[in-house]
């Protein structure tokens, strides 16, 4: 076995911090090649980015963070899950990993984090793939901020009292995650329970994510905001929605017309995880993109 081979199979794990949070993510080695960086979405973990890593591990040096709450990532204790917060850890990686002119590809929520970082530093970005990116959602609180803050606060004490789900085994909690993905073959929502769970110390599983990424924050990136950092986006931007997809994303809703450089792919047969339900075709497309 060669020692490509070696790296694709055993990526190494490193540790970094931002905002005293202790981050972790993975690196599949070839350091000396082209950076690209996985963003994985809310509730989701690195090693859910595995299939696609390995499929570019040899032509680019491919770095795959766990999110602040997610993963084997410190819970951000005390404060909200705001999408400021996740871009300065993306931002700290990018700067302490020297990653320059980095290749972004990232995946819901991770699309909506790595489009504001691209506008924030269009210099330091090579070429930027979203899939799937969340959009802009309408505002149900506009112009009534006493609602938005008493909403936001009763879901905080929601939270405080919910209890995580507990799995008796790491079967029952595969048949979950089969459950809310059906696209997904067997063996792939099996790797992705093994990863994304934690066993209790009473022997049974939960998921690794914190329940506050449910809170999110009542203030975040306004949408006029939003706009504005897309259109300093610089680089190529590719978008790749799914035909069955989640609504409001990036590339609907009259938004690419905020973009400089932009492409759209839909993908048919598959739903919000499109990089799951049709990995060849969503590694296709990115190949074509990324080697331009």
């Amino acid at each position: 076995m060669n020692k490509k081979r070696l790296q694709a199979q055993s990526p190494t794990t490193h540790t970094y911090f931002s905002q005293r949070l202790r981050l972790q993510y993975i690196d599949w080695g070839n350091d000396h090649l082209s950076h690209l960086l996985l963003i994985h979405g809310i509730r989701d973990h690195s090693r859910s980015w595995d299939r696609v890593a390995q499929v570019f591990q040899e032509d680019f040096h491919v770095v795959v963070p766990d999110l602040r709450g997610h993963g084997d990532s410190d819970w951000s204790t005390g404060s909200t899950y705001s999408y400021l917060e996740y871009v300065c850890d993306i931002e700290q990686l990018v700067r302490q990993a020297k990653l320059d002119n980095v290749n972004i590809v990232a995946h819901s929520m991770g699309g909506t984090i790595a489009a504001l970082f691209a506008g924030i530093y269009p210099e330091r970005i090579g070429r930027l793939a979203m899939i799937e990116p969340i959009g802009l959602y309408p505002d149900p609180f506009k112009d009534r901020p006493r609602e938005r803050l008493a909403h936001w606060i009763a879901g905080n004490r929601e939270l405080a009292g919910r209890i995580p789900k507990r799995y008796k085994s790491v079967e029952e909690a595969y048949q979950r995650m089969q459950t809310a993905n059906p696209h997904l073959e067997p063996e792939q929502a099996r790797y992705l329970t093994i990863h994304g769970s934690n066993q209790n110390e009473d022997g049974t599983y939960s998921w690794k994510f914190d329940n506050y990424t449910r809170s999110g924050s009542p203030y975040d990136v306004t949408e006029d905001d939003s706009k504005a950092l897309w259109k300093l986006i610089s680089c190529p931007v590719l978008i790749v929605n799914s035909r069955h997809g989640y609504p409001h994303r990036i590339g609907q809703d009259d938004t690419l017309r905020h973009f400089r450089h932009v492409e759209l792919s839909v993908v048919e047969n598959a739903g919000h995880w499109t990089h799951h339900d049709q990995l060849n075709e969503v590694t296709r497309l990115l190949g074509d993109f990324l080697k331009k």
